[in-house]
Formats: C-alpha cells, structure tokens, sequence
C-alpha cells in the first residue's frame, strides 16, 4: 500500500483534479456582458445551461436559437462528421491491418525490413503527417497532377473528409497491424498444420482458425482506434482549419475553439461530453464486444494451465 501511495497521488494530480475542475467549471456561466444589466460579469452559477448550449443548440432564448456558424449551432454537425471518421477510419484501418499482419507473419526473405518499414507512417508526427497531406491535396497538389482532376480537396465538404480519412488511415493502419500481428504470433502453428491435414482451404483455416483466435488482440486494437478517433483533433484541424465551422470539424475542434473564446465553462462542459461518450463507447466494447486485454490474457493463462 504504502509503496503505491506516491502512484496514486500523482495520478490524483494529473487525472482526477483536472477531471474535477472541468465538472465544476462546467456548470458556471460564461464571463460576459449581461442581457438585462449590460454589465460585464464574471459569470456564476449557470446549472445545466451548459449542457443545453451544446445538446439543444439553447443560446439563451431556448432550443435551436444559436445563430448559424456559432459552435452551439455546430455542434451536431460535428458529432456527425466525428462519428462517419470513426467508423470509416477505424473500419478501414482494420481491414488493412488485418492484411498487413497476415503478410508479414508469414515467413520470407525481408520480412524484418518489411515490419521495419511498415511503421514508419505511425513513427511521423501526427502534426508532419497532417502538413504532408495538405500539400497532397493542394490545389496543385500531388492528388489533382495524378487525378487529372482540380478537386478541392480542402474546402469541398464530402472530398474533405476523404482526405482525412485516407490521411489518417495512412498513419495509423501499421499501430493496427502492428497489434494484431502481436495476437497472430501467439496462435500455434500445430493447429494450422493440422488443418491443413484435415483438407481445409485457405479461406477455412482464415476465417475458422486466424478470426477467432485472433479476435481478442483485434477487438483491443479497434478499441484503442476507436478512443483515439473519437479525440481526433490535428488533422481536421490542419487540412481544414480550427474556426469549428468547416466540413471536417471535429467535436474536439469544437473544444479549443470555444476555449480560445476564452469561453473556459462552456468548453468544459462540451470535454465532459466528450468524456462521457468516449466512456460509454469503452464500455459498450469492454463489455459487450470482448475488448478487454487482461481478461483475455486471464483466460489464455488458464487455458495453458489446462
């Protein structure tokens, strides 16, 4: 006990009062000139107007009375387009990842320069990928010369995210084959070997033997993606600005967009949001979806005890 106690109060630090503080903050006003007064004031206690702000676009005179290109009018907008990056993105990425894992567990001649190679678009930092891609998909860019097209590929809503959907598919497709080729290294070739004597296919030992024996590594790696799309912040960002207005505004766009209104409560309500989706998301896949690593590690033990 008393050798995790410095553990634990530094994880208080840096976790739970930065967690505790947003709460609060979340239900005073926002500092500003008030309606009936015309004073300026420093805020106070503003119970759920917050929340409202952003789930019912509520500016103050009830539901859906923000004014088109205010964040409180974007809202919504953005959890759609963060929710399609989710999917798309973690989608793809798996697919991709699982390809890339099979092809490098199988054994041939510069499989190590392979595995190697394969990382270096998740080693890039996340900010050079993104400047990388914005000049691809400039108006002269790479994307248009080899397209023979002149696709905006920055302001057009639906070409936009495109972008950041191959752009971040790109990067982040070797952390999933990296994850799952970890969980492919831990099936037992005897049990191939024995398929194949038994006359099974390339596909039957696929998907009968590779998919389910491999599902916990690869529901774990959809699970740490799915997190990480969720908070998408630099590319959006980059490729197509930080108003919180453009096609590719993201939830967390909304965020430093608001705090650099210096609108500090507002914002917090909109992080505790965030919070709480990404929570119940983990949830949802932790317990329904089998993306829990330390039970599944649990049950290979016993099973090897066995």
């Amino acid at each position: 006990m008393y050798l995790i106690a410095p553990t634990m109060v530094i994880l208080a630090i840096v976790i739970v009062y930065p967690v505790v503080k947003a709460l609060i903050l979340s239900f005073q006003r926002n500092p500003g000139v008030d309606p009936d007064t015309g004073r300026f004031v420093q805020g106070g206690f503003a119970g759920l107007d917050n929340y409202l702000l952003w789930l019912t676009g509520n500016c103050g005179e009830g539901r859906g009375t923000c004014p088109p290109g205010t964040l409180g009018a974007d809202f919504w907008p953005a959890v759609g387009v963060t929710a399609l990056f989710t999917v798309a993105i973690v989608g793809i990425s798996t697919v991709l990842g699982l390809w890339m894992a099979t092809v490098m567990s199988r054994s041939f001649v510069g499989r190590s320069f392979l595995r190697a190679s394969v990382l270096i678009p998740w080693a890039i930092p996340t900010a050079v990928t993104a400047k990388l891609w914005f000049f691809i998909f400039a108006e002269n860019g790479i994307a248009n010369r080899l397209l023979g097209t002149d696709i905006a590929w920055t302001t057009d809503p639906w070409a936009s995210r495109f972008a950041v959907i191959i752009a971040d598919v790109w990067k982040t497709t070797p952390f999933m084959a990296l994850l799952i080729l970890a969980g492919l290294q831990m099936i037992p070739q005897d049990v191939y070997e024995a398929a194949r004597v038994d006359g099974a296919s390339a596909w039957q030992r696929f998907t009968q033997i590779t998919l389910p024996l491999v599902k916990p590594a690869l529901m774990v790696a959809i699970l740490f993606r799915t997190l990480d799309v969720l908070r998408i912040y630099d590319l959006p960002a980059i490729l197509g600005g930080t108003s919180g207005s453009t096609p590719i505004s993201t939830v967390a766009i909304l965020t430093v967009a608001d705090i650099r209104q210096n609108n500090y409560q507002s914002a917090s309500a909109l992080s505790t949001l965030i919070f709480l989706g990404i929570f119940a998301v983990a949830f949802v896949m932790v317990k329904f979806l089998g993306a829990n690593a330390v039970r599944t590690q649990d049950e290979q033990r016993k099973g090897g005890d066995h």
